[in-house]
């Protein structure tokens, strides 16, 4: 069901309602749409710790009359070894545990977008995201199912255990060590987090492990601004992250969809085909060549090119599942939120420890869920995305924001690992080419294509002819619940005449809300 609504003032959209809460709040005091967004973002950890957090990456595209881009991505222990990381796993590297931790780069990326674009102290918007770890909120029924599919994950993780083992539905979850790390963040400013106590604790936490990371490691972390990259689709012009994120592959899909000019014409299974077929290709070519942007053979504007582009379009068969080999699956987690104010400020932001709750490295002197995006790394050292010292991992996380004529007209993004760049291809779809407005375009069902294996997950909710259709052309259909938490939580702002729509995806605990 589509959930749509209209602010003259301003709005934020996060999938936690009490998340979008302390956005709302953060607007209403007089603060612009970062402030809100960061405010929404400090009290996502604490809600939806399974999402994002104290231990994890973020990444922002923020239009303040142009566009500017944030890469908040952390590296790789500088002592880390290919060799060693081989010797302990073998052929692949380790879903969870010491191994897969890279330093956390969203602390150090709260303050750079405070510090450029806010106008707010970080004490006073992480306000109510330690009321809510400190007090305590009470777990939803949705909220506990996560909660129990991660205690499997995490069985054999102690610390984690102890703070998250026995969650359950109607639970009051408080996380007195977590609020103690926001407290420290919001009287003693980004260092406190990256040099002395806390980083000492995480290192030891990773180090008992087995794993590498020292705190000089945290002492020299840094996140970049960068240029947004572009690329047409329609009538609009898309904006994307650089490498190391995948932003690179939802535009080149969307371009290789750009050469069929009648496809908001053909029928819808056809339609969906095309676009399976181009995520495919995207998806092939992110798994070959997009990694930390120093250790690319090719520089992603070649992913883009005309000629790579239309080699790509020629390649797919409109009556034909292709079959490409299989790329390295990336699995979802992640929190994406965007924010709005009156003075046309734009949020589009991404936040996420990866897997649910990261590696299962718990701080328990600080209750931080460290991340396991070194998971994303290859162990073939001949691959671009290898594990190297220093280095970052290719990332799935891709803020968007969409432009006509050279001003923002929709500000949008998802959550969902792989699934993140059909997301994008799809909700822009459905707009640009079948004229949805973006609420109805996010609530539509979706599909999803597992790259391991090119297995295609639809919704129930699509019509049966439709999942026969595309079986019919050679894709392996496989059907999935009515609302799939799996197909991403999507969220939407886009600018009206009298302010802005919203909407938040009803795949989540998700609200909208604005003044």
């Amino acid at each position: 069901m589509a959930r749509r609504y209209r602010f003259p003032r301003g709005a934020v959209a996060t999938p936690h309602y009490l998340a979008s809460v302390a956005g709302l709040e953060a607007l209403a005091r007089g603060g612009n749409a970062m402030d809100a967004a960061l405010a929404a973002n400090l009290a996502l950890g604490v809600v939806a710790p399974y999402l994002c957090g104290y231990g994890g990456d973020i990444f922002a595209i923020v239009w303040d009359g142009g566009l500017h881009g944030y890469l908040g991505s952390g590296r790789s222990p500088a002592a880390v070894s290919i060799d060693a990381i081989r010797a302990r796993h073998g052929e692949a590297m380790p879903v969870f545990g010491a191994d897969s931790v890279t330093v956390p780069g969203a602390p150090a990326g709260w303050f750079d977008l405070l510090e450029r674009f806010g106008t707010r102290e970080l004490g006073e918007l992480a306000a109510t995201a330690i009321r809510y770890a400190r007090d305590g909120f009470e777990v939803t029924p949705a909220g506990a199912a996560v909660f129990a599919e991660s205690r499997l994950m995490y069985r054999d993780y102690e610390a984690w255990r102890q703070v998250y083992g026995a969650v359950e539905a109607g639970t009051v979850l408080r996380q007195p060590a977590m609020a103690r790390t926001i407290e420290a963040l919001a009287s003693g400013g980004r260092d406190v987090y990256y040099q002395g106590p806390i980083a000492d604790a995480i290192a030891a936490a990773v180090q008992s492990g087995g794993g590498a990371l020292e705190p000089s490691d945290l002492a020299t972390h840094a996140g970049e601004w960068a240029e947004p990259l572009r690329a047409r689709y329609r009538d609009a012009e898309i904006a994307e992250l650089p490498p190391p994120t995948q932003g690179v592959s939802a535009l080149e899909a969307l371009r290789i969809l750009d050469g069929f000019d009648d496809l908001g014409a053909r029928d819808a299974v056809t339609r969906e085909h095309l676009r399976i077929e181009a995520f495919k290709a995207a998806m092939a070519d992110r798994d070959r060549w997009v990694t930390d942007p120093v250790a690319m053979p090719v520089d992603a504007a070649a992913l883009l090119s005309d000629e790579w582009v239309t080699a790509r379009r020629r390649a797919i068969d409109p009556a034909r599942a292709g079959t490409p080999e299989p790329a390295r699956p990336q699995p979802g987690g992640t929190a994406y939120l965007c924010a709005a104010d009156g003075d046309g400020l734009l949020v589009s932001l991404i936040q996420s420890n990866f897997i649910h709750f990261g590696s299962g490295i718990h701080v328990p002197e600080w209750g931080i869920n460290l991340n396991n995006r070194g998971f994303s790394f290859s162990v073939d050292p001949s691959h671009p995305n290898a594990v190297a010292p220093a280095k970052r991992p290719m990332h799935t996380l891709i803020p968007a924001i969409g432009l006509r004529d050279g001003e923002p007209w929709l500000v949008f993004g998802s959550m969902g690992g792989d699934a993140q760049a059909a997301v994008h291809v799809q909700v822009l779809g459905h707009i640009l080419d079948e004229g949805d407005d973006p609420a109805d375009a996010i609530a539509r069902p979706r599909w999803r294509a597992d790259i391991g294996s090119w297995k295609v997950r639809v919704e129930t909710r699509l019509p049966d002819d439709q999942h026969a259709g595309l079986r019919a052309l050679g894709h392996d259909v496989r059907a999935t619940s009515a609302y799939d938490s799996g197909m991403g939580h999507a969220h939407a702002i886009w600018r009206t005449p009298g302010g802005y729509g919203v909407t938040a995806d009803p795949r989540a605990e998700s609200a909208a809300l604005g003044l």
